[in-house]
Parts: C-alpha cells; sequence; structure tokens
C-alpha cells in the first residue's frame, strides 16, 4: 500500500521531524493512553527516556523540548513556535508539567528525562520509552514508541501486532510496491502518476479535502520562505551560525535590474529559497516535512522555482508536483528508508531530491517514464550520503546541502525531460542500493555527531 501524500509532507515545527516532531507525538500519544486508561489523573511522576540516536543529538535537536511540549498535550502540527517557547519556559521555572494538558505534575528534568547514549533499542536508534508512576511509585503504564522519520512514529507494541503503518492508505484502487509497479499500474489505468495518487487519495477522502490540504502544504511551505527571508541574526544552539537569507535576498533584489545579463541568477533564488526554509526550520520555525524537517528546503525551493520562473505555471501544475513527489516518496519509505538515523542524509536529502526531480518533471509535463529517471537522477548521485550534523544541529552542513539538492533536483529534471524516459538504471535499482548503502554504513554516520563534519570541525 501506498503511503498518504500527506504522510510525505506534514506541518509541523523544526528542527528536526525524526528527533523534534517525532518525540513530541509520541509523548502526547502516551498521555494520551494514559487518558484512555483512567490513569492521567492518578499518575504522579512521568519518566522519559531516549536511546541512541536520540539520546546521541537529541538536545541539538530539540528533543528535550519536544519530549516536553508532548507530555504537555501538545502536537507538531497545532503549536506555534512562540506559544511552544512560552510552554518550555513554564515547565523549566516551575519544575512542573501540565500533563495532558490537564493535569499538573512535578517535573524534575535532570532525573525525569533521560538520555542514554550508549543504548539502542531494537527496532530503530531512534527509541524512547515513557513511563508513569503513582503518588506510591508503583508503576501505571510503560510504552515504548520508535521516530522513524519524517515525523512518523510506530509503537512497540503495533510493531509485531496487526496494527497498519502509519500514513498508509488502505483499500487503495491502485496499489503499487515498487517503482516498476508504479509505472505498470499507471501505464494500464491510462493515468499519469499524479492522477494515480490523487485516486488514492481519493479512496479515504473526498477531493475538496485534498485539494485543500494540498493548498495548506502550499501555503506553509511559501510562508516558511517568506519569514526565513525576513530574519536576521544568529541561529540558535550555540554555533554562532548567522542566517544568511536575508542579506542574499537584498542582494538578489539590487541585482535585478541587470539579472539578465547573468542567466544563472535564477540559482541564486533557488538557493536562497532552501536556505531560508532550512534557516528557519533550524530555528525551529514552522516547517513542512518534505519528507523531513532536515531536508525541508529542497521541495519547497524547487516548487517555488517552478511557480515563479516557469510560463503557464499554475494551481493545478503544483498539485501535479506535490502528487508526484509523494508517491515517489512513498516508494523509498516502503523499500528502504527516510531517517537520517537509519541510512544517512541519502534517505533525507537523497529522497527530497528524488522527489522533486520527479515533481518538477510532473509539474513540466513529463511522461510517467521521464518522472521516473528524473526520480532516479535525484538519488543516484546522493548515494552514500552521511548524516554528520556538528554539534548535533541541524545547521552545518544541513542547510547548504539543501540549497545543493535543490539545484541538483532541478538538473536531475532537466536531464530525464532531455530524454524520452528509457534508462539504463531503473529508480527501484537506486532505492535498492540506498537501502544496501545505509546498512553498511557506519552508524557514527547516522545522526550521532560521532563521525564525519561532526568531529572535524571545531564547534567554538
Amino acid at each position: 500500500m501506498p503511503h498518504s501524500v500527506f504522510d510525505l509532507f506534514k506541518i509541523g515545527v523544526g528542527p528536526s521531524s525524526s528527533h523534534t516532531m517525532g518525540p513530541m507525538s509520541a509523548a502526547c500519544a502516551f498521555t494520551e493512553q494514559l487518558r484512555e486508561q483512567g490513569r492521567l489523573d492518578g499518575t504522579d511522576r512521568v519518566l522519559a527516556e531516549l536511546y541512541g540516536s536520540l539520546a546521541l543529538t537529541g538536545k541539538g535537536h530539540g528533543s528535550d523540548r519536544a519530549v516536553l511540549l508532548g507530555l504537555a498535550g501538545k502536537r507538531p502540527d497545532g503549536i506555534c513556535p512562540d506559544e511552544a517557547d512560552r510552554i518550555v519556559t513554564g515547565i523549566r521555572a516551575s519544575h512542573r508539567i501540565m500533563l495532558g494538558g490537564t493535569h499538573e505534575i512535578a517535573f524534575d528534568e535532570p532525573n525525569d528525562l533521560l538520555f542514554h547514549q550508549r543504548e539502542r533499542l531494537s527496532f530503530h536508534s531512534n527509541g524512547m520509552r515513557f513511563t508513569a508512576f503513582n503518588g506510591a511509585g508503583a508503576e501505571l503504564l510503560s510504552g515504548i514508541w520508535y521516530s522513524i522519520g519524517g515525523g512518523a512514529i510506530v509503537a512497540e507494541s503495533d510493531i509485531s501486532g496487526n496494527a497498519p503503518p502509519e500514513g498508509l492508505v488502505a483499500d487503495v484502487p491502485y496499489p503499487f510496491h515498487s517503482g516498476e509497479q508504479l509505472l505498470a499500474v499507471a501505464d494500464q489505468a491510462g493515468l499519469s502518476i499524479a492522477d494515480l495518487a490523487l485516486r488514492n487519495e481519493l479512496a479515504r477522502i473526498p477531493e475538496a479535502e485534498v485539494r485543500e490540504r494540498l493548498a495548506a502544504i502550499r501555503r506553509t511551505m511559501s510562508a516558511c520562505i517568506d519569514r526565513g527571508m525576513g530574519q536576521h541574526g544568529i541561529l540558535p544552539g550555540g554555533l554562532h551560525v548567522r542566517r544568511r537569507a536575508p542579506e542574499v535576498h537584498r542582494k538578489l533584489v539590487e541585482r535585478q535590474e541587470r539579472a539578465l545579463s547573468d542567466p544563472l541568477t535564477v540559482i541564486d533564488w533557488v538557493n536562497l529559497w532552501a536556505l531560508a526554509v532550512n534557516e528557519e526550520n533550524a530555528a525551529g520555525g514552522r516547517v513542512v516535512t518534505a519528507p523531513t524537517n532536515g531536508a525541508a528546503g529542497i521541495v519547497p525551493a524547487v516548487l517555488r522555482y517552478y511557480e515563479r520562473f516557469v510560463a503557464g505555471a499554475n494551481d493545478e501544475g503544483a498539485d501535479r508536483f506535490l502528487l508526484t513527489a509523494a508517491a515517489i516518496g512513498s516508494l523509498f519509505k516502503e523499500n528502504a528508508s527516510i531517517s537520517g538515523a537509519e541510512v544517512g542524509c541519502q534517505g533525507e536529502v537523497g529522497v527530497a531530491c528524488s522527489m522533486a526531480a520527479a515533481g518538477l518533471t510532473a509539474a513540466l509535463g513529463g511522461s510517467n517514464g521521464q518522472i521516473e529517471n528524473a526520480a532516479e537522477i535525484g538519488m543516484e548521485h546522493n548515494l552514500g550520503l552521511t548524516c554528520d550534523p556538528v554539534g548535533g544541529l541541524v545547521q552545518v552542513p544541513c542547510i547548504e546541502r539543501n540549497a545543493v539538492g535543490a539545484i541538483k533536483a532541478i538538473e536531475a529534471s532537466r536531464l530525464a525531460l532531455l530524454g524520452d524516459g528509457t534508462h539504463r538504471v531503473s529508480l527501484d535499482q537506486v532505492i535498492e542500493t540506498m537501502r544496501k548503502t545505509g546498512a553498511d554504513m557506519s552508524a557514527k554516520y547516522k545522526e550521532t555527531a560521532l563521525g564525519g563534519l561532526a568531529v572535524n570541525v571545531v564547534e567554538c
């Protein structure tokens, strides 16, 4: 079964889909379980424990804040950054938390939120355990969740059970599990990949709702770009990384009168839009996973390239872009991974580049074969990309990596459109190669900040 477009594109907050949005959702899910089982009001203490990659880079990725917010009953798609700051500040000042938003308990963060950096839970590197106790210290409820990438979570109790994985669209008219099958099903039905993806969405929600939710995703992406271009200052976290998007924007506006003398100015604008998004993400702003927060700038930058620089661009084309990109992202999520903690940054920036290349090709009227070719090119040249964030922050090299990934996506689309869709290496072969490369990759290159630039760049 394919993943929904709204599973690949989730509205939330930065800086990380797996380390911020996932833990927030899991903590909130735990409080909801307490409420459903009638144990919330009898809870006197909650212990939150983070493992593996979550423990190693959690504080740099805002996992501690995310857990506090989730325990307070907040979800990534329903909280604004300013409100989040107020809640976290209040919890830390009072040493108390309003569990589930209704039941106040003491919360001693050093003892109640633990980072087990040398331990990894069995299913995934992004594991976390929540345990509730009553006033006598007896355990009321305990549960393990995993943040599996793109803001998606799975409870350990569901892994071997019958619960469908989060984001899968059940009973769709056009199921597919591989690129080859996607092309075959679309060809047999006489549909574009975008139309096929749309009809699968319509199996569960009306078209008017699909269109409105797609429009909300586009509005959020666009607002993130615009806000990022106007925000000045130093990004949080201690690396002293200065926001560059406002100054780049100022220079490009000043150059507009002579822009035609340099046709590569278009590249500068795409770079700017990607930088703006990922600087907002690093600051904890509102972003859309595409398919993750660490790679959230690529799809919006390429989509805006289509909207601003392609003659005849319209809302229908933008929807085709997102629907097609999601269909391609679904293949990676089902057959490999979109988690940097599992396969390195090839699963984030690489997948985003592939999705954006496919989406742009579809918006430009490319055939299904050309779309699959563009997606293959986009990933092929990101194979082996490591996830090595300096200081555990989603800043260096993540922000620039999105700008480069956006340009790669446009190049992949243009290369594919110069051909007829036939090519030697298939998308399925590249996805399998990415999966195997991730399995072979040393753990220190998978969002642990224990290798690569993370140890070879002095933080101060």
